[in-house]
């Protein structure tokens, strides 16, 4: 399977079922109020899976043991979860190893070269390209907020790129990634995505594609391998969001909550990482704000998807639909893979902010275009925010 561009569209708002636990404390509400009830460290420290949560699931068709052991890969409509509350993710430890990391590929979304019009709206001429440039090695020192987004789909392995954000909840101690709604669910054709994993400052060293098939998981993944325990994206998304023309793409955003696969030393990932980007809801209007870079793993030729690029321009804007936000565009080269990577720009405060993610392209590069992030874009980062608050 050969990775293309993505281009799907916002997301929708999931109140997702967790079939995770962190060490701080349960992730799902209790259909009973029982604290004793939720998921948990043991005496021993060991993670359990609360019985009636395995009920809930059971509800779905879902058997936890037979899902680890390869139900999962069953993607048979009536098994592929697709309404906002069916979102399940339970950790399979070591299921991405560095091979399965290396071979991942962008979902083929493609936008084709002239299917998206300005309809009504305001659309800038097309900018030119701007050369995506590499980031210098290691990545943790420049952009430690960036890394992979992994994820299975009905193609195999898929990979899109995203970012550490603040946790207005839990300051200081953020558990939450931005990325794009089409990297967690498939939009009005499927639904959610599954085992989905992110991994910052992946391939940290910048080794090569052949030095990597020698890597150990440690020199892949240095700050581990975090399972997202709880998704969610906007309705717009999950009811439009399609695989070409762009439809859904001024809603493409998602936030996850992340949990370290291996339990880790109870840190949260942004202490882990070292830092998290606040998110910029009331950003300027497109045209007056500088400049934007762009950062992720673009993974279609020229590239492989091991490496971490940027691009940095002026945004212009493009209308998708009328009715709809009008998005931001930049010029850029990179290609699939980079898909669901932040945005950053100055913010009110005069420091780095995120303000986009990366959402549509043309199938020939050239250019990036990315969602506004409006009401509808804080909605879903408040309700992740508060349905971890405190833990």
């Amino acid at each position: 399977m050969r990775p293309i561009r993505p281009l799907l569209a916002a997301a929708s708002v999931a109140a997702a079922l967790a079939l995770t636990a962190t060490a701080c404390g349960p992730t799902e509400d209790n259909a009973g109020g029982d604290p004793a009830a939720s998921a948990g460290p043991t005496a021993d420290g060991k993670i359990t899976i609360p019985e009636d949560l395995k009920d809930r699931l059971k509800e779905h068709g879902i058997d936890l043991d037979k899902w680890k052991n390869g139900e999962w890969k069953n993607w048979d409509k009536d098994t592929w979860l697709r309404e906002a509350k069916d979102f399940v993710n339970p950790i399979i430890e070591d299921l991405w190893d560095p091979d399965r990391m290396r071979e991942a590929e962008e979902p083929e979304r493609p936008v084709e070269d002239g299917d998206i019009s300005g309809d009504d709206g305001v659309t800038d001429p097309t900018p030119e390209p701007v050369q995506a440039q590499p980031v210098a090695a290691p990545y943790h020192s420049g952009v430690p907020e960036a890394g992979k987004l992994l994820f299975d789909g009905p193609q195999g392995p898929m990979v899109c790129s995203a970012t550490v954000v603040e946790d207005p909840a839990n300051p200081g101690k953020s558990n939450l990634v931005w990325t794009a709604g089409h990297c967690v669910h498939a939009g009005k054709s499927g639904g959610w995505y599954r085992n989905i994993a992110f991994v910052p400052s992946y391939n940290d060293s910048g080794k090569s594609t052949a030095e990597l098939e020698k890597a150990s998981r440690e020199e892949v993944a240095p700050y581990g391998v975090w399972w997202g325990d709880w998704a969610q994206t906007s309705e717009q998304w999950i009811n439009e969001g399609a695989t070409t023309g762009g439809q859904g793409a001024p809603y493409d955003f998602a936030v996850i909550h992340v949990t370290p696969e291996k339990g880790g030393s109870g840190k949260s990932l942004e202490e882990t990482v070292g830092s998290a980007l606040p998110v910029e809801f009331a950003a300027p209007a497109t045209q007056k704000i500088a400049s934007m870079t762009a950062t992720g793993y673009p993974a279609a030729p020229p590239f492989d998807g091991q490496k971490m690029f940027q691009c940095e321009d002026k945004p212009g804007r493009l209308s998708i639909k009328a009715g709809q936000p009008t998005m931001h565009r930049i010029g850029c080269t990179m290609t699939g893979g980079s898909s669901g990577g932040g945005w950053v720009a100055r913010g009110k405060d005069g420091k780095p902010a995120l303000v986009s993610n990366t959402s549509i392209g043309p199938v020939t590069a050239g250019w990036l275009a990315g969602p506004r992030l409006g009401d509808e874009a804080k909605g879903v980062y408040d309700e992740v925010s508060k349905k971890f608050a405190g833990r």
